[in-house]
């Protein structure tokens, strides 16, 4: 079956009406189910893919179908067919207070199975359609900038151009990154590579692959993440922290589509989707000598900014709701935000965009101590230690270590937003850290 063929749930323990059903079913193209009793019927209606039409009996072994609706989303009710071979006027006003297609009596009728199987399959052809933008469905926002940002997204998926995309950190751009891979339809795998995390040496070996014995440690061949996107999409994080170094090399690569590893004679024809991304305005970059103008051309064919969390603001509350829903749903709680907490949400400038959003309300969720997350529970959420009581003091390069280490402390050890806070580059930031490895 395609993946569009329609979902048909049958819930009915008449071993007849079952096969009738399911034969004149088939004749639609549709895949059907069946369940025959409300206790096997509830799991069938909350698995990943939700029916496109489901026929429910009222009169099943362990109770009425009309206990069923309860236990079942509203868009599957809005699915949902009652039939029933002894109606009567209370089950008919019952099942009509829920937003189901149809009440009809047994046998059904040619016509009406037509309707019905029609309509499951308009509904099979929209999911299919749903399912393909689902790839954008972790950028999350129904601001007129993220309608904008899926868009730009859905329009350069198919096509072989390099994206660069520019954002504050926690804006989502490696989710970006996945949905033009997804949309884009290209087998191979996604790898994703922090340019900033490596020595230009090490980056080098592993963006482009080395042959054994090229350097001292070289013990065997190793393919480069270029060879390991074959096919599909590679994802050059934080781009103006590569070295310059090697920046004409990936320049190189990506004009020729092919890579020479490290050490090795011959080139190799790689095909690889490149998108780029940077946190920070790339003509600075460049002004400061950071990023080789002409590579930022060729990653920049379809350049893409995302949108800071502040420059949507009708997204907070909707965001941070859907993450205490999910903190719900996982720890079996019931808590939600009072309107004081939702406006105090609103008032935060967020640095840290959505990243720093959800980590907020996960804290939030932790030591509230009442169903009601209440405004000033969220204070020692965000609230920072005064600068006096964090006052580091020793000889210069001591006062530079507390600086760096109580830095990742505030930012949960993301070592690209305290760089950002610092006001230096990643590569820095670990740089620092290997010189005080062994240390106290």
């Amino acid at each position: 079956m395609p993946p569009t063929s329609p979902a048909v749930l049958l819930i009915d323990d008449d071993a007849s009406f079952a096969q009738a059903f399911s034969s004149y079913a088939k004749i639609y193209g549709c895949e059907v189910a069946i369940a025959t009793t409300i206790k096997r019927a509830v799991p069938m209606l909350r698995q990943h893919r939700a029916p496109d039409l489901v026929v429910l009996d009222l009169s099943l072994p362990d109770g009425s179908g009309l206990d069923l609706m309860h236990q079942v989303p509203r868009d599957t009710i809005e699915r949902l067919v009652v039939v029933t071979g002894d109606p009567c006027a209370d089950t008919a006003r019952r099942a009509q207070q829920f937003p189901i297609i149809e009440y009809v009596v047994k046998p059904l009728r040619r016509r009406l199975l037509n309707d019905l199987f029609r309509r499951a399959s308009d509904n099979a052809r929209s999911r299919g359609m749903i399912d393909r933008e689902g790839a954008c469905a972790t950028l999350r926002g129904r601001s007129r900038a993220m309608t904008d940002l899926r868009q730009r997204i859905r329009r350069i998926a198919t096509y072989e151009d390099t994206v660069l995309l520019q954002g504050a950190s926690g804006t989502g751009k490696e989710l970006a990154a996945r949905a033009i891979h997804t949309l884009s339809g290209r087998g191979g795998s996604f790898i994703a590579v922090n340019c900033g995390a490596s020595q230009g040496e090490l980056l080098g070996s592993h963006l482009f692959g080395h042959k054994r014995g090229s350097f001292t440690g070289a013990i065997r061949d190793h393919r480069g993440y270029f060879e390991q996107a074959m096919g599909g999409t590679l994802f050059l994080d934080e781009i103006t922290e590569m070295p310059l170094d090697l920046q004409p090399y990936l320049l190189r690569v990506l004009e020729s589509r092919t890579v020479t590893p490290i050490g090795a004679s011959h080139a190799r024809d790689v095909d690889v989707r490149v998108v780029a991304a940077c946190n920070v305005d790339p003509m600075v970059a460049m002004a400061q000598g950071r990023l080789r103008p002409d590579l930022y051309y060729r990653l920049a064919q379809f350049p893409i900014r995302m949108p800071a969390l502040a420059e949507r603001p009708e997204d907070i509350v909707p965001l941070a709701e859907e993450f205490l829903d999910a903190l719900n749903r996982r720890h079996g709680q019931a808590k939600y935000f009072s309107a004081a907490s939702l406006h105090a949400l609103q008032q935060r400038s967020w640095p840290g965009n959505v990243r720093e959003l959800k980590h907020v309300v996960r804290l939030a969720f932790i030591l509230s101590e009442h169903d009601e997350i209440d405004a000033s529970e969220m204070e020692p959420v965000w609230t920072q230690p005064s600068d006096a009581a964090q006052a580091p003091n020793g000889t210069l390069e001591e006062i530079e270590r507390q600086v760096i280490f109580a830095t990742l402390a505030r930012y949960g050890d993301n070592k690209t937003l305290a760089a950002r806070h610092l006001g230096v580059s990643v590569k820095t930031i670990y740089n620092k850290l290997d010189r005080y490895r062994g240390r106290p």
